[in-house]
């Protein structure tokens, strides 16, 4: 199992922005020296409490160029805000940058206010996301190409340069609500899951069976990869695993409540995406709930157990953990955790 840190260069009280993103990266740099094996960059938008990291595409350049062996990895990059061309472009040319150490995680983003400022309807979320991926494709795979569609029309474009990676860097797709597990499995890309919205992780168990079925049921063969981002918070003893972010931790649960509470009724909300009871069963939820059922928090033994469990249950084939869930561990607290991680707990899953 293919294990990766996740960063979101949070926003925390008191601190600057300048220093957001030297902490960050210097939790990068403990990553890779400590032997993970991939860095993916979190995407947020006008949302000042929570990341300043609106450009991760920008940011994995500064990244590949600091680092030497980690995979970098976009979680994920949103395809229908931008140009598919552009994308295009600049995903060819990061690949070159990082020595075709890229995986590109891409997705549609689960709130439509980040497409109310761009200016886009959340509501055509789907549809363009589907045709700026079908154009970023043809863009790499073929020497010219022409693309007449619902959003985007182009006339006998060469995009250069062709991305290292043959045919182009791993894709994966990004999953929060129910119903895009099947237009993945229906695409035949591996799945990225983001659980933030299930009350336990293995709520995902039939979500990951209907990515499956859709899989198969397109044409699809073969294996493919599951990955989930989990908040995965290591230390020396139990008490220190649960004490320490245990702040941070009901901070990002109540700021969840609060996201998922300000969606209900937006336009493009499916009825498959019931964010009332959502926001209902997170508020329902104690820290012995949140450590019990939604993150995985213990001594490096413990972890293994409960990653080995959620790998067979759910069939994982890569971990993208999170050590400040909430954005307010201390950066020294982080560092300790990943060092622990990659020392501890990696090297018994793989």
């Amino acid at each position: 199992m293919e294990f990766g840190l996740f960063v979101e260069f949070p926003s925390r009280e008191g601190t600057t922005q300048a220093q957001i993103f030297k902490d960050s990266m210097e939790l990068i740099d403990a990553a890779e020296e400590s032997g993970s094996e991939g860095v993916w960059l979190a995407e947020y938008h006008f949302d000042p409490g929570r990341s300043v990291l609106s450009a991760p595409v920008t940011v994995a350049g500064a990244v590949a160029a600091r680092t030497k062996k980690v995979k970098i990895g976009l979680a994920v990059h949103v395809l229908p805000l931008r140009n598919p061309v552009q994308i295009a472009e600049e995903i060819a040319t990061l690949d070159h940058l990082s020595d075709g150490r890229l995986d590109f995680g891409i997705g549609r983003a689960a709130f439509p206010r980040i497409y109310q400022g761009y200016g886009f309807n959340y509501a055509e979320s789907r549809d363009r996301f589907e045709e700026c991926l079908e154009i970023i494709l043809k863009a790499w795979t073929t020497e010219r190409f022409s693309f007449s569609g619902k959003f985007y029309e182009y006339d006998d474009l060469c995009v250069v340069p062709k991305p290292l990676q043959k045919p182009y860097p791993p894709i994966r797709i990004g999953a929060t609500s129910a119903d895009t597990f099947e237009l993945v499995g229906r695409m035949g890309y591996p799945i990225f899951i983001n659980p933030s919205r299930v009350s336990t992780l293995l709520d995902l168990k039939p979500l990951v069976a209907e990515f499956h079925a859709a899989r198969k049921e397109a044409g699809h063969t073969g294996t493919v990869g599951v990955g989930l981002r989990v908040p995965v918070y290591v230390a020396e003893t139990k008490e220190k695993a649960y004490s320490e972010p245990k702040e941070s931790t009901m901070f990002q649960m109540q700021r969840l409540i609060n996201v998922v509470t300000q969606s209900i009724g937006d336009a493009g909300i499916t009825a498959g995406d019931d964010r009332a009871a959502q926001a209902e069963r997170l508020k329902a939820m104690s820290y012995e709930d949140v450590l019990a059922n939604t993150v995985v928090y213990g001594t490096p033994e413990s972890v293994v157990d409960r990653l080995q469990q959620l790998q067979e249950e759910l069939g994982l084939t890569q971990v993208i953990y999170e050590v400040n869930f909430g954005c307010s561990v201390p950066l020294e607290h982080q560092i300790k955790a990943v060092q622990l991680i990659n020392e501890k707990v990696a090297p018994k899953l793989n």
